[in-house]
């Protein structure tokens, strides 16, 4: 049964348009590191690719598609070769490059988990397939230049918009799958998963919507340890 991840013009532009927003913003993250052009190539193709990578060993399919698919890394290549040259403007354009970000995490969020329900996954494994695909190459990137990872780092909504189209996306599959809705509805739908994510991502940072952290707590409620002089005046009595 054909998915839309499948279908040429919604599949190539899904891996086409991810990969080059990713390869950006990793290509700038190497510039700003004052790294050479290599460098910037490969943080590049780690950060466009690198989630697929991840994502394709983990379901057997070898080789992976950061490898084995020439357009990709030449996608890849154009994305080295565009920030740096023009890294200065890049690097000014934040909310343009928040939503690029924004961008690549929807796209790859229903890329991975469609690809994932398509090797005939659970719903919960294509869920994380989808998470991963979303934000491994990030902290594959972030890694390699001895970062913290964004996806830790930073505090804004990240994880949590890809986590809900994932999910929304296995919902939406299953739907077609089932034949519940055509094609042309599931196509729909996943254009309209990918603008949630990327309006999640976007308001989080503009509102400064933050994922809370632990409790603060002050006291402990559970006995205190008996002190060692204490235990040698009963011992003694």
């Amino acid at each position: 049964m054909q998915l839309a991840l499948e279908s040429n013009v919604f599949f190539w532009a899904i891996e086409y348009i991810a990969t080059f927003c990713c390869g950006l913003l990793g290509g700038l993250c190497a510039v700003k590191k004052k790294y050479d052009f290599i460098a910037i190539l490969m943080t590049v193709w780690l950060t466009g690719l690198g989630g697929g990578i991840i994502r394709d060993v983990l379901l057997g399919i070898f080789p992976p598609v950061g490898v084995s698919d020439k357009g990709l890394v030449i996608t890849t290549l154009f994305a080295s070769l565009t920030v740096a040259v023009i890294y200065p403007e890049v690097d000014r354009l934040k909310w343009i490059m928040v939503a690029l970000d924004a961008l690549a995490l929807g796209l790859y969020t229903v890329n991975g988990t469609q690809k994932a329900l398509m090797y005939h996954t659970s719903g919960m494994t294509a869920v994380f397939m989808g998470l991963i695909t979303a934000i491994g190459g990030g902290i594959i990137r972030d890694i390699l230049i001895n970062d913290v990872p964004s996806v830790i780092r930073d505090s804004h909504w990240y994880a949590v918009p890809a986590l809900i189209g994932s999910v929304l996306t296995v919902f939406v599959t299953r739907a077609y799958q089932g034949g519940h809705i055509p094609f042309s509805l599931e196509v729909t739908f996943d254009i309209a998963i990918v603008a949630f994510v990327v309006i999640l991502r976007v308001l989080s940072v503009r509102f400064d919507w933050k994922v809370p952290g632990a409790i603060k707590r002050h006291h402990a409620y559970l006995p205190l340890p008996v002190k060692e002089d204490e235990e040698k005046t009963d011992s003694s009595k």
